[in-house]
């Protein structure tokens, strides 16, 4: 492939992201203003990547510099509308460098009202509580410019919710039933936003000053110096050959490319440019082409070393090292990807499908032997992680040796200026999770302050129980005690609302409010913290392929040119790994490895059961396991699957299993008897 080519694609795959993806969908910008904002976010890459190498600023100095830099950038390449998004204005006394005045009164905002409490530091001890009118005045300034900043960034949900959250605190008088409190005045809630460290300034802002944007500008780096394509090149030539070859491509280079972006559709984009085609043409689906490439992509959140914020939130939040994290999420995201595939070969094998001819994929030792550099970096990366380093010092050296490497490959040779432009790009993508962050911390703020956490805790645990009570009588033989139905209960309310609050927000928020409200009932069941946190991530996840609002399957079905609804669809039945891991593994915590009480009988057992109910799922929802299977053999593998949830009912599972098996096979049997014939 030719350099002009390889740019080419690059510069397609940018522009499919900008369109799917409200978070990087920037505006034109002039000569001037194009050089002074590349200026101001190469600064921004280069202050968190010196920082991560030789050390951190005081805690609220940090993270102070750090949104003044994401709030005032925000104002210069996210326009107040979707007209100004798409307009190149020229400069002039009412648009300075192309840019309206209003955008450059609102960056001034943002900078003076972010870098106030830092610049202040030193008297807030004496004033916490108790706040000067300058106080209030600069913090209802940073809170209104933060939720434009975040309008603009991401669209309304995340603001409008953070409202929302605001009007409860100052209300909470009229709030109905249990979720009534004492209310408190605009001041106590600006004091308690803005001047601690449980509100704006808080944790999600640390996490993502700290270690989220650095991973960010990692993954850039790695990608734009060839790790990506070596990724593809190499699930190619490992999968392409096998019965719908490119649907297994696009699985594998899937998880691969997850490793290193925790984007569902930035991972969308840059694999289903070339996997999409290429399973059409081989006879799938437009639109289950478009959902294997979305289902798969998603699994880029859940997969070591890079999982996105959520990873880092929960080493802050739970106080333990990010390996716990990694080796936690290890067997649940492989899980994910073997629904995908056992999906996808049941589809082909139903269809008839093919795998790609030998003239059509790379070799692997060819792959290798041309890219084997482009490797290093994470490599070292995850060296530095496994040797007991912070995760940003693990950044800084992988940051560094893709610099080192992409200069010096001779192969696929970076120069400084593209060095720079990636610099650039990394900066500009972690703006949006940047703001999200800080709005977050709003919502986290209320919460603490009024307490709805634990009155939310406990209207849901009431009702589960009051559930539990009802249909644990009906239930023959007594299978499932009180206490197992109330917790299942719980977690199918908690998943439902984790989907649905991911229809309007993005991952890493959803995650921050779930954690933060919904968490808490988990815990109240005496479900363990990791276990619990884990559970809120991945049905967070899940909104990226959940209808009506799936961005990561509206992306895949805009390549595929397929009906976005019917791939979003068919994106969220093949996500069943992560639909049905996660009651696995609140019922089985020793799934997670890293948890209380672990042992291995209990690992191999949950593990062996989630495979088994993944199978049967995959299986009923293709309608094909040995043979196209009829309803009552579907039936009896869904009732099994959902059965194998939790271990007291392994043996009722494993029943119905037998049965759909048998059934499968006598029908099997039956036609080789009337054909004389046996298939191979």
């Amino acid at each position: 492939m030719s350099s002009e080519q390889i740019e080419f694609d690059e510069t397609a795959v940018r522009e499919l992201e900008e369109k799917f993806d409200p978070e990087v969908r920037f505006r034109p910008l002039g000569p001037v203003a194009s050089w002074l904002t590349a200026g101001l976010l190469f600064s921004l890459s280069m202050f968190h990547y010196y920082t991560a190498g030789f050390g951190l600023l005081r805690e609220v100095t940090h993270r102070g510099v750090h949104m003044a830099f994401v709030l005032a950038l925000i104002f210069l390449v996210f326009a107040a509308s979707s007209k100004g998004q798409k307009t190149l204005y020229v400069s002039s006394l009412l648009r300075p460098a192309g840019l309206p005045v209003i955008d450059w009164l609102l960056a001034a905002a943002a900078v003076v009202s972010t870098l106030y409490v830092p610049f202040v530091f030193h008297d807030l001890a004496f004033r916490i509580g108790n706040p000067l009118n300058i106080d209030v005045v600069m913090g209802t300034i940073l809170i209104v410019v933060l939720l434009e900043a975040t309008r603009r960034a991401m669209g309304w949900p995340l603001p409008i919710i953070a409202v929302i959250f605001m009007l409860y605190a100052v209300f909470g008088r009229s709030a109905p039933g249990l979720l009534v409190h004492s209310g408190a005045d605009w001041s106590t809630v600006v004091n308690h936003l803005y001047l601690t460290s449980q509100g704006i300034y808080g944790l999600p802002v640390g996490v993502v000053a700290t270690y989220v944007f650095h991973f960010v500008l990692f993954g850039v780096l790695a990608t734009r110096m060839g790790l990506g394509k070596l990724f593809i090149d190499l699930a190619s030539a490992l999968a392409g050959r096998f019965s719908g070859g490119p649907a297994k491509v696009s699985v594998l280079s899937s998880a691969l490319l997850g490793s290193i972006s925790g984007s569902s559709i930035a991972n969308t984009v840059t694999t289903g440019s070339l996997t999409i085609p290429a399973m059409i043409r081989i006879g799938y689906p437009r639109h289950f082409a478009a959902a294997v490439e979305a289902a798969s992509s998603t699994g880029g959140q859940i997969t070591p070393p890079i999982m996105g914020a959520a990873a880092f939130l929960m080493v802050e939040f739970l106080g333990i090292p990010y390996t716990d994290i990694l080796i936690a999420a290890i067997v649940p995201a492989s899980m994910h990807f073997l629904g995908v595939l056992l999906q996808v070969h049941f589809e082909a094998k139903r269809q008839g499908l093919r795998g790609l001819s030998p003239d059509e994929l790379p070799k692997v030792w060819e792959v290798l032997k041309h890219d084997w550099p482009t490797v290093i970096p994470l490599f070292v990366l995850v060296a530095v992680l496994l040797n007991g380093n912070t995760p940003y010092l693990a950044a800084f050296w992988g940051i560094t040796s893709c610099v080192v490497i992409g200069l010096l490959n001779p192969r696929q040779r970076l120069t400084p200026r593209d060095v720079f432009e990636a610099f650039v790009i990394g900066a500009k993508y972690a703006l949006a999770v940047g703001a999200a962050a800080a709005t977050v911390g709003i919502v986290i703020g209320v919460v603490t302050l009024t307490g709805v956490s634990f009155k939310v805790s406990y209207i849901v645990t009431s009702n589960a129980a009051a559930w539990a009570s009802t249909i644990q009588p009906l239930i023959p033989f007594g299978l499932m005690s009180l206490t197992s139905l109330t917790l299942l209960f719980s977690l199918v309310l908690t998943g439902v609302v984790c989907i649905l609050m991911g229809c309007g927000i993005p991952t890493t928020a959803n995650y921050l409010i779930m954690v933060t409200v919904s968490a808490p009932i988990l815990v109240f069941l005496n479900v363990e913290p990791l276990v619990a946190h884990f559970f809120v991530f991945y049905y967070g996840v899940l909104a990226d392929i959940t209808p009506p609002v799936a961005l990561a399957a509206y992306a895949a079905a805009g390549i595929a040119n397929a009906n976005p609804f019917k791939a979003g669809n068919t994106a969220f039945r093949l996500g069943i790994g992560k639909i049905l891991v996660p009651f696995v593994f609140v019922f089985s915590p020793s799934m997670l490895i890293v948890v209380k009480d672990f042992s291995w009988q209990s690992f191999f057992l949950a593990t062996s059961g989630a495979v088994l109910g993944i199978t049967a799922l995959s299986a009923a929802f293709s309608a094909y396991l040995l043979r196209p299977l009829g309803l009552p053999a579907r039936g009896a593998l869904v009732a099994s699957a959902l059965l194998l949830v939790a271990p007291e009912l392994y043996s009722t599972a494993i029943g119905l299993s037998l049965l759909a098996i048998v059934t499968v096979l006598q029908a099997f049997t039956s036609r080789s008897r009337e054909t004389g014939a046996v298939d191979p």
